[in-house]
């Protein structure tokens, strides 16, 4: 905003300077040649006069116009790439998170085997246990008899 009122200030100091020195100039001419045409004459000359400001108050909108433009293509492109960015973000982030989801399937796996081979030993030593508890009673068993 404050760049558009900059460029309006600018332009129209640039018109004011403009108009200044054209008063000058017309001053100047009007003192040394004056030139004295009929009224014909003189309305053609004006319309041409404002037609040629006209001309260049619309070159200077033109100008202005693709300036303006031409920041409107930088800011899409700029918005195009960080849109680009932000999708590749958010793939990578996509493909983390399956990485880690995988990670995790395979320690559960690993975990679970690990857990049927505590049982199956925690079995075989309580079978154990039990077979060692059988033959202690038939020691007592054999012992007491001795006795």
């Amino acid at each position: 905003m404050e760049e558009k009122g900059n460029e309006r200030w600018s332009g129209a100091i640039a018109n004011l300077s403009e108009i200044s020195n054209s008063l000058n100039s017309l001053q100047n001419l009007l003192n040394n040649k004056a030139v004295y045409v009929d009224e014909d004459t003189f309305n053609k000359a004006s319309l041409t006069s404002d037609q040629a400001r006209t001309i260049k108050v619309l070159e200077q909108r033109v100008e202005t116009l693709e300036r303006e433009l031409d920041a409107a293509i930088s800011a899409a492109a700029r918005a195009r790439t960080e849109k680009r960015q932000a999708e590749a973000g958010q793939k990578a982030a996509e493909l983390r998170a399956q990485e880690i989801t995988k990670e995790l399937e395979n320690t559960t796996k690993v975990f679970e085997l690990h857990m049927e081979e505590l049982r199956a030993k925690q079995d075989e030593i309580s079978k154990r246990d039990n077979e060692i508890k059988l033959l202690e009673a038939i020691i007592q068993t054999l012992g007491g008899k001795d006795s």
